[in-house]
């Protein structure tokens, strides 16, 4: 079997075409290089991301063979003699780079038992101990045909620099394989008197047949009244007509000339493939696999269909199929009104509104359900943690949060917004509405940025509430502040130093690290002691976040905000809604079989500093004023559940010398828990349920035509290319920086030295 490989010249990366032969055997020369005679050839297209696995896969398709007994050999160039094998993906990506401009490379693929049986009589390499080689391949040329601009059917843009889009096939045998699947379209068109319901459905017949008869057409007429197709070779007779039948709404085929002269009705070599025909084809599997890959629809494609698509034509076919499943982009946007009642009506007690700017467009969406407000209220702590997530759906948009933390750290959701854009003015409003939904008399503790003016918004929007910064933005920000001037082991303890600060629980050991980062930068230091330690370091914050100290703390709603954000708005909504009535029954359930006074993580947290307090002498000083010894002297006061070490105020549950004390006078530990860590607490939490919002995507068309408010899609649509995917990173992990050996500068080498 062999490979030829042929360089893409429309793509950056080094793309080759691996033409592959098998079936034939191999004839030595005089001069002792073998070449290969007989067998059957394919071609396969990879490159130097190519895993062998799949390599041997596609192989394995192409010609029914066996994956597990397969070997793979080339020869370097210029080398007809020795044979090296392919047993890994490093030795795939060798060869790609062996071959260097060459414009072909010979693969040979052969089973164990014929390597075997070649074994005594090729001589050996030092890798494979065999060698082989070939006569070579004559590649079969791509056959652009042009595409039509027709307005019906729209060609798909590949980025390549014409106006055509050549798609690549293959004639003969493999030709044939490839395209059993369109065989079912071969008498899509039967000929004259043909009727069909409307010009869509003859437009669409159109093509099938002539993907399943291998030509390309163009409209010479093509409006509401009549329609005129011929042959896009120059001089071939092929023609259709059909125009509307007379008093009817049925579209008849009325003239067909049948001849075709061209080549490219003889071979079948080359046909036309739409965003929308591929999306029509690929819609049911789309339904059965949300997750169906564009790599897999292209690989779907060419070996069903014969035709080669590329990453971003298989993408958009994609977005395609998947607005004929799930409807409209456009429309969702206009169902916001109905689905606003809809859920205030499902699920009384809710909080859902939305504003349009003055020109209809979207601007923002609020939506708290009741269960959430009851929950938060009856069974979470005063806590809450504000982030924001980017949508990659077709009109982009941001989704803006406010998650609390249930009595055994799960995320509990209380509201969520989309809003146009993350802006000062939008998490101003978003505050405003989430003031609107929770009402509560206690004084809360938000974690979240310090950017969007979040500090002064909340001030003014909650009275007396305590505003912590979160640790990760501040830290990114102050890596971000020292990059540049400082190298990279210096700026990983600043910012160790940073963290063991923000963590100390008393004023000496915040002063400790912040005085080791003062050590390595005054710069840095003042920095520190700049940006306001009372809205982020232990020692000096006045509210009670439970040792929580980053706004990210609602992972697993972001996981389920990424895997709906392609939905169109009011669908990506009710699946997050399905997700959170999911979670709530869940969790209700679970908890019904606790059996412990606190929840499951508290429980243990407790019985951890009980075997520890063990250990521990406790001296009675005065009234409710405990000394407590150990590998420090701590002060315990009972009476106002404080411990010199910091611990119990800071995460709500007491801490060994507390439970000491406890133990010395025959009081209970869980008489001095916070109750949110109950197990009672935490099925309050759960005691409301989120009901189903029916008729989301289709609503009954009196209850639509309620609406008399008009909502368009914003402005804002989602850029060309693949969407970036920004992953939350450890602060921890600081990327090396260059530093030069001769001058020690940062950003670069010796040999790049402005000094040398």
């Amino acid at each position: 079997m062999l490979l030829s490989l042929l360089p893409y010249k429309a793509m950056a990366a080094k793309k080759i075409i691996a033409i592959c032969q098998s079936g034939g055997e191999f004839v030595t020369n005089k001069d002792g290089s073998l070449a290969y005679s007989g067998g059957e050839a394919y071609a396969i297209d990879i490159d130097q991301q190519t895993q062998l696995s799949d390599f041997k896969s596609e192989i394995a398709e192409m010609f029914s063979c066996s994956v597990d007994n397969m070997i793979l050999k080339y020869f370097l160039p210029g080398n007809k003699k020795t044979l090296i094998t392919i047993s890994k993906d490093k030795d795939l990506q060798r060869m790609v780079n062996f071959i260097g401009d060459s414009v072909t490379v010979d693969v040979f693929i052969m089973s164990e038992e014929a390597a075997a049986r070649n074994l005594s009589i090729m001589p050996c390499s030092r890798s494979s101990r065999t060698t082989v080689s070939e006569a070579v391949v004559p590649v079969v040329a791509p056959i652009d045909i042009p595409v039509d601009t027709a307005q019906v059917i729209e060609p798909i843009d590949i980025g390549i620099p014409n106006e055509e889009a050549p798609l690549i096939c293959h004639d003969g045998s493999n030709d044939d394989k490839h395209r059993k699947a369109a065989q079912q379209w071969e008498n899509t068109i039967t000929g004259v008197d043909q009727r069909f319901n409307s010009f869509s459905e003859f437009r669409e017949a159109l093509h099938k047949y002539s993907i399943a008869h291998g030509f390309a057409y163009r409209y010479k007429k093509n409006d509401s009244h009549r329609v005129t197709v011929k042959c896009k070779s120059q001089g071939c007779p092929w023609r259709i007509y059909a125009s509307r039948l007379s008093t009817t709404q049925l579209i008849c085929i009325k003239k067909m000339n049948t001849e075709h002269t061209c080549e490219g009705a003889t071979v079948k070599a080359g046909y036309r493939a739409t965003r929308g025909w591929v999306g029509s084809i690929i819609k049911e599997k789309l339904k059965v696999s949300p997750n169906y890959k564009p790599k897999d629809i292209a690989d779907d494609i060419k070996r069903e269909y014969g035709i080669q698509l590329n990453y971003s034509q298989a993408w958009r076919a994609k977005e395609i199929a998947r607005e004929q499943l799930q409807g409209s982009y456009k429309e969702a946007y206009t169902l916001l009104p109905f689905f606003c009642e809809k859920i205030k009506d499902t699920n009384p007690g809710s909080v859902a509104t939305f504003t349009t700017k003055d020109d209809s467009s979207f601007h923002r969406f609020f939506v708290s359900f009741h269960a959430s407000i009851s929950g938060f209220q009856q069974g979470c702590r005063p806590l809450l943690f504000l982030d924001s997530t980017p949508l990659n759906s077709k009109y982009q948009g941001v989704l803006l949060s406010a998650t609390a933390a249930d009595g055994d750290d799960g995320i509990f959701p209380v509201a969520f917004a989309v809003v146009d854009a993350e802006t000062e003015d939008n998490w101003h409003w978003f505050l405003v509405e989430l003031k609107s939904a929770v009402s509560t008399p206690q004084q809360l503790t938000f974690v979240a940025d310090f950017q969007y003016d979040l500090k002064k918004s909340l001030a003014e929007i909650f009275d007396k509430c305590y505003h912590s910064y979160c640790l990760r933005h501040l830290a990114e920000k102050l890596n971000k502040d020292l990059k540049g001037q400082f190298s990279h082991e210096a700026r990983r303890f600043m910012i160790n130093d940073f963290y063991a600060a923000a963590y100390a629980p008393k004023l000496e050991g915040f002063q400790r690290s912040a005085d080791n980062i003062k050590g390595i930068s005054p710069e840095a230091y003042n920095w520190v002691i700049q940006s306001e330690p009372e809205h982020w370091a232990n020692a000096f914050f006045a509210g009670a976040r439970y040792n929580h100290m980053t706004s990210n703390f609602g992972q697993q709603f972001y996981s389920w905000v990424s895997e709906a954000h392609e939905l169109p708005i009011t669908q990506m909504i009710d699946v997050l809604r399905g997700k959170m009535m999911e979670s709530i029954y869940t969790r209700r359930v679970d908890s019904s079989q606790w059996t412990t006074k606190l929840t499951p993580s508290k429980e243990e947290r407790l019985q951890k500093e009980t075997s520890i307090a063990r250990s521990l002498q406790v001296l009675i000083s005065h009234g409710s004023t405990f000394e407590v010894r150990g590998e420090s002297v701590d002060i315990v006061d009972i009476d106002h559940w404080d411990c010199s070490c910091k611990e119990w105020q800071l995460t709500g549950l007491p801490c060994c010398h507390a439970i000491a004390v406890f133990e010395c006078i025959g009081r209970n530990p869980y008489d001095y828990c916070s109750r949110y860590f109950t197990a009672e607490s935490y099925r309050l939490t759960y005691a409301e349920s989120i009901q189903p919002v029916p008729n989301v995507d289709r609503p009954i068309p009196d209850e639509s035509a309620l609406a008399i408010v008009t909502v368009t899609p914003p402005p804002t649509k989602r850029p060309p290319g693949r969407p970036k995917m920004k992953q939350s990173e450890s602060i921890d992990i600081i990327k090396r920086q260059l530093q030069c050996s001769k001058c020690k500068g940062l950003g670069h080498n010796k040999k790049t030295c402005k000094d040398s």
